[in-house]
């Protein structure tokens, strides 16, 4: 058996596993990493049907929305009669910094 040894990490920024655990429990479901998906790919205020992206309920949709507001990775806000949803650039550049900290 061959064993392998692992070299520590050399990332320099500290690990705030509260933050992280936050953001990573909004992604924990396929439909929430769907949505940020999407949103991330369509660049700007999206004001589509968000159900027709995960093919859920509306009621579902929203309360997958609703989570991943929550922990601030989407942002949305109403204009005129329709909401406009994107994502926000630096709640997913924390993640990212997060994540590398591990």
């Amino acid at each position: 058996m061959v064993k392998t040894r692992c070299a520590p990490s050399t990332v320099d920024e500290e690990l705030d596993a509260e933050e992280l655990a936050v953001l990573l429990k909004a992604l924990a479901h396929p439909a929430r990493i769907r949505l940020l998906q999407h949103l991330a790919h369509h660049g700007t205020c999206y004001f589509g049907n968000l159900s027709d992206v995960v093919d859920l309920a509306p009621s579902t949709t929203s309360q997958h929305v609703k989570v991943l507001k929550d922990a601030g990775l989407v942002l949305g806000s109403a204009e005129e009669q329709r909401t406009c949803y994107c994502v926000n650039p630096d709640r997913v550049a924390m993640l990212k910094r997060l994540v590398g900290a591990l």
